[in-house]
């Protein structure tokens, strides 16, 4: 049986270590706060002490982190997994990170003998609870089937995108288009309320014709509901269009959108929606 180790417990890291779990993996958890890696010992999981404890006699390991600092530490810190694992075992990075940062733990991982993948995911809580997200995977063909099982285990889809970097390469557009679509629907939406429509109506109307996406029609529904129950945290966006701009512009190009966008997202924060989900950008919005 394939053993796992599986580091960060959040919003999509719990769902996926779940799926895992429910489809017979021999699962060991680690995250910062104890009381999630407890919540999964319940349905059967083991709970390392530490990323190198739970590295340390896994085959696959999978990190789904904030950002790069904490994949740093997780990964190479005094505690951290790479160094425990066993040649021939594979890290598998599913957080959204920067394309530099990637590379270079992919680096680090080779030179011990240690496969690697970025494999970042399409989708949400819901997806990672469902088990239907999708992956973006950059890493060799030998890799990819390594570790195929337990990625699908996770997902509909695996899509290999090419060498290492290339899932990173692509999660950042992703997240880049989404955020900029988040951030105009909050202010379609408060320009709907201000002036008097029919909101519902007016809403419908624009997520079903050229404007609308699946995004776009579940996001402002939850503005409309003010449901804010966290499927994606604002803070999390704003850092992922930090990266994304800075991605581009190594490519000569100058993401103007993504600022306006960013700025949004930080207002949220600012003004105490830091833990709510994405759709609540529109209430600084709402408050003018």
């Amino acid at each position: 049986m394939t053993k796992i180790g599986f580091l960060g417990l959040g919003t999509m890291g719990a769902g996926m270590a779940a799926q895992l779990l429910a489809k017979g993996f021999d699962l060991t958890v680690w995250n910062r706060s104890r009381a999630k890696a407890d919540a999964l010992a319940e349905h059967g999981a083991k709970v390392g002490s530490t990323p190198a404890d739970t590295a340390a006699h896994a085959d696959i390991v999978i990190a789904m982190l904030a950002d790069d600092e904490a994949s740093r530490e997780i990964w190479l810190g005094a505690q951290g997994a790479l160094a425990a694992m066993k040649p021939g075992a594979v890290a598998i990075e599913s957080s959204t990170l920067t394309i530099d940062w990637v590379r270079e733990l992919a680096n680090v991982a080779n030179d011990r003998g240690v496969g690697f993948l970025d494999a970042p995911v399409t989708g949400s809580k819901q997806q990672a609870k469902e088990g239907t997200l999708k992956f973006l995977v950059g890493g060799t063909d030998e890799v990819v089937a390594q570790a195929r099982s337990v990625l699908d285990a996770m997902s509909t889809d695996v899509v290999h995108l090419g060498p290492n970097g290339s899932g990173a390469i692509l999660k950042l557009v992703n997240n880049f288009l989404c955020g900029v679509q988040v951030a105009s629907t909050a202010e379609a939406v408060a320009m709907i309320e201000r002036c008097g429509l029919d909101a519902t109506r007016a809403v419908a109307l624009l997520a079903g014709g050229a404007p609308g996406s699946p995004l776009v029609s579940a996001i402002s529904q939850r503005m409309l509901d003010h449901a804010y129950e966290p499927n994606f945290l604002p803070q999390l966006m704003a850092k992922d269009l930090a990266y994304a701009k800075a991605a581009f512009a190594a490519q000569g190009i100058n993401l103007a959108s993504a600022d306006a966008a960013r700025a949004r997202f930080d207002a949220a924060v600012a003004e105490g929606f830091a833990d709510k989900d994405i759709a609540s950008i529109v209430e600084p919005l709402r408050r003018v």
